[in-house]
């Protein structure tokens, strides 16, 4: 396989003998540089669990992970991850909630704080830094959570149904966001969601995961340019959205069978 993040037959399974639960079922996934990939699964098919395995939390029982060719499983640090929950601390600043991983890495402060200045803008949070996070909205918050992960450094990121505690009219808002922030800074994305939606809206490609054990089931490219608005794009992502649902159905429907 080749890609700019390769997760290669990842096998994971928890706990032992009758009490043993698998989890994953050998589920391989390519992300090339600068792509969008949605990751569509239904509620505890293993999504949130293949994340912990790429950025080095959990350990698979097999399968790999490559980053740029070299191999990076179990290692940390070298993926952005960012969860539903902003994970902003209520007594620091927004600043230093940014800086906080090069921080705790003992990286150049300084140097965090100048990238930290200058994306602000782009951000939504020029004049928002020396704030503190319950002065900011939902979707700041979730803009300083995502301008975190990317002044750690990594261009990479993984980000586990980021916009799912939002509502309708912020979440929409927070789409055209990360499209226009993605664009701009050339970030590679694989991206959670329930949301079948909310997945041909944002992707270049969907993968959709069957239940437990979760396998990808189907891939596809959405090839529809941005932004998709009007009545063609919307009857184009209507087919997309009815195969996302086969595909769901069918992973399903092999669990139970």
């Amino acid at each position: 396989m080749a890609g700019r993040l390769v997760l290669e037959g990842i096998e994971k399974s928890f706990g032992s003998g009758a009490e043993r639960l698998r989890v994953l079922d050998r589920t391989s996934l390519v992300v090339e540089q600068s792509q969008f990939l949605c990751l569509v699964g239904p509620s505890g098919c293993g999504k949130s669990t293949l994340f912990n395995v790429a950025v080095g939390l959990t350990a698979p029982d097999s399968g790999r992970i490559l980053l740029d060719g070299s191999d990076i499983t179990g290692r940390r640090g070298l993926l952005g991850y960012m969860p539903q929950r902003d994970l902003l601390l209520p007594w620091r600043r927004v600043m230093e909630n940014i800086v906080i991983g090069v921080q705790v890495r003992r990286g150049d402060l300084a140097a965090a704080r100048r990238r930290a200045r200058d994306l602000a803008p782009l951000f939504g949070l020029e004049g928002f830094l020396n704030h503190h996070p319950h002065q900011l909205s939902g979707g700041m918050r979730q803009r300083a959570a995502l301008l975190r992960t990317i002044v750690s450094g990594n261009q990479v990121l993984l980000l586990d149904e980021p916009f799912g505690a939002l509502d309708a009219l912020t979440r929409l808002d927070m789409h055209r966001f990360l499209l226009g922030v993605r664009a701009e800074l050339d970030l590679t994305v694989l991206f959670v969601t329930h949301d079948p939606d909310e997945a041909v809206a944002l992707a270049d490609k969907v993968a959709v995961m069957s239940a437990r054990p979760g396998r990808i089931v189907d891939q596809f490219a959405v090839e529809l340019a941005f932004p998709r608005r009007g009545d063609r794009a919307a009857a184009a992502l209507a087919g997309y959205r009815a195969r996302l649902l086969a595909a769901l159905g069918s992973g399903l429907s092999s669990e139970s069978n």
